[in-house]
């Protein structure tokens, strides 16, 4: 094996699949693109990072609500057009053509043109790694999406898509909880 670079090490588990997270400040809607998320176990609940340098943080911070969007592969380039804008000077629902459904719960906005979506509630702010911890309160899937697979962030400009499915439920299903 050939040494790695440690300041590289991040891009040998960035996580995925990348989402785009929705806020409203009262008065506008936003988006912004997160490529660091980790599900925290069975429950439906959720950490990401992000901080004050993304214009949608004081919204979050102020509101303590959110929705997680997940984009599939055809939209990469608004994937990666929201997250090198700010939305602070640019509309980017206007600006890259998406579609802002309300949502059941939270003030932010579902994002009608992604595969899912997660209405969630900030449950915590780990200000020190500025995570934020989100609690699901309702989720919804366009079964009718053609398109499904997602995008993975490398790290480096680089993105890795979903490939095939491997099916191995009933080999874990004593690890599973009821209704997966």
């Amino acid at each position: 094996m050939q040494t790695l670079a440690l300041e590289k090490a991040f891009t040998l588990v960035e996580p995925g699949p990348v989402v785009l997270v929705t806020t409203n400040d009262g008065v506008k809607n936003n988006i912004m693109t997160i490529t660091w998320t980790m599900v925290m176990g069975f429950s439906a609940n959720f950490a990401i990072t992000t901080g004050a340098w993304n214009h949608s943080y004081a919204a979050l911070r102020s509101t303590r609500e959110c929705v997680i969007s997940i984009p599939t592969v055809d939209l990469i380039d608004t994937v990666v057009g929201i997250g090198t804008c700010s939305g602070e000077d640019t509309d980017k629902f206007e600006t890259f053509g998406l579609t802002a459904a309300p949502a059941r719960h939270v003030g932010a906005p579902l994002i009608a043109d992604c595969l899912a979506n997660i209405e969630c509630r900030v449950t915590d702010f780990v200000d020190r790694h500025d995570i934020v911890v989100l609690e699901g309160v309702a989720a919804y899937l366009d079964e009718t999406r053609e398109e499904r697979r997602t995008l993975h962030a490398v790290g480096d400009g680089t993105f890795i898509v979903d490939g095939n499915r491997l099916d191995r439920r009933e080999m874990m299903r004593s690890k599973l909880p009821p209704g997966v």
